[in-house]
């Protein structure tokens, strides 16, 4: 992802960072040390995974695809509260087992339940926990929830774990939990998500103040003043709920007017926008304005979502979806959506993504026995578990 592929390369690694990258011959020339001889593969940056819920792994095709946003939102609501603490232990660990067959030593991980943080070990790859935040209706909240907030941040030594914010939406989080987040992030440094413009029920609900997800949170006794009087993208823009440096979910619902405002940002300040192909599908949202924001610059990465919402948490799998609805991105484009793209939304250009000298040393390798030219159609295309992958320079298969 920071040139064009290598032919029979190789790659310096000392401790947990790439320190050198270039054709084998001259690297093995001018350096000493242990050899690994990967074989016929082609070697890669590890996938980064930017929006996941693994709170929800063990969801998969529990949830028909419904027939309302609004249904599905209720429908998981009543799954959640069937389960316990150790059914979410299990799933997050049953998620994090998944996203490493498919390659994925990276991924941003919306955590519902901070209770569970202290009864979770250090992370098996490179994971940005996002506490998630919600103020719906104010309820009491319960001792332990309490505790697992204060721990939640708690670093732990020799873990591969970062940590994040995010409102979940602006149909349950308000302006002031917004400002809340922001002003937090920006004092500890901490990168900030939430999910935005998902439906056309979030945007019946702000811009006409009407709609199935409208009259669910009306008769929930959420303060519905915010709707009647702007899209959804606009309500939080406008208000500097969200900045450049936000990471949305999404964004499928956008008008018009709001790709004017876009369109009105200079160069540079726009946010990174997050895709999720699958997820898309099963909620048969509109089509997705891929095209249209590409044009306008923003950063845009391709992520899985929730299994409650898809099947899958492979992101070769999202890329070929993708491929198939945008097939004028090249296989490289498509592979900078789950490696450089992502790697600049949590601030480590350089870092993640890419294989070069001082990058961290994140890598995985898949098989390739095909000719050259075929070296980046087939990384789209490749279909079985990733057989060999190295995070923070430790080979872990």
């Amino acid at each position: 992802m920071d040139g064009p592929p290598i032919e029979n390369g190789a790659v310096v690694v000392e401790n947990n960072r790439v320190t050198a990258v270039g054709p084998a011959p001259p690297i093995l020339a001018s350096h000493s040390g242990q050899v690994t001889d990967l074989g016929e593969v082609i070697l890669l940056p590890g996938l980064i995974n930017s929006h996941c819920h693994l709170d929800y792994t063990m969801m998969r095709h529990s949830i028909l695809p419904p027939h309302s946003f609004t249904a599905w939102i209720q429908r998981i609501n009543a799954v959640k509260r069937s389960l316990d603490s150790q059914d979410y232990l299990a799933s997050i660990q049953q998620g994090f087992a998944e996203l490493q067959r498919w390659g994925t030593t990276a991924v941003c991980n919306i955590e519902a339940f901070p209770e569970l943080m202290p009864l979770l070990g250090p992370s098996p790859i490179r994971t940005w926990w996002f506490y998630e935040m919600i103020d719906i209706r104010h309820r009491l909240t319960p001792n332990d929830v309490v505790a697992g907030a204060l721990a939640f941040f708690k670093p732990r030594e020799n873990s591969l774990d970062y940590f994040g914010l995010s409102p979940h939406s602006p149909f349950t989080a308000s302006t002031d939990l917004y400002a809340l987040a922001n002003t937090c992030a920006e004092a500890f440094n901490m990168p900030l998500t939430t999910h935005l413009a998902e439906s056309a029920e979030e945007m019946a609900m702000f811009l006409h103040a009407s709609g199935p997800l409208y009259d669910f949170l009306a008769s929930l006794e959420r303060p519905m003043t915010d709707c009647g009087h702007s899209t959804p993208f606009a309500l939080l823009w406008n208000s500097q709920s969200i900045h450049r440096r936000w990471i949305l979910a999404h964004l499928n619902e956008l008008a018009e007017s709001d790709f004017a405002l876009l369109a009105s940002l200079p160069k540079n300040s726009t946010p990174t926008v997050v895709h999720c192909p699958g997820s898309h599908r099963y909620f048969s949202h509109s089509p997705f304005p891929y095209r249209r924001l590409h044009d306008l610059g923003l950063n845009l990465c391709t992520a899985t979502d929730s299994l409650a919402s898809t099947s899958t948490l492979s992101l070769f799998e999202e890329l070929r979806s993708l491929s198939q609805s945008e097939p004028w991105l090249s296989p490289n484009q498509l592979l900078e959506t789950v490696t450089r793209n992502p790697a600049k939304a949590l601030r480590h250009q350089g870092q993640l993504g890419q294989i070069t000298p001082g990058a961290l040393a994140d890598l995985i390798a898949i098989p390739h026995s095909d000719d050259y030219s075929s070296i980046l159609p087939s990384v789209i295309h490749y279909s079985q578990p990733v057989p060999w992958t190295m995070i923070n320079g430790h080979i872990r298969s």
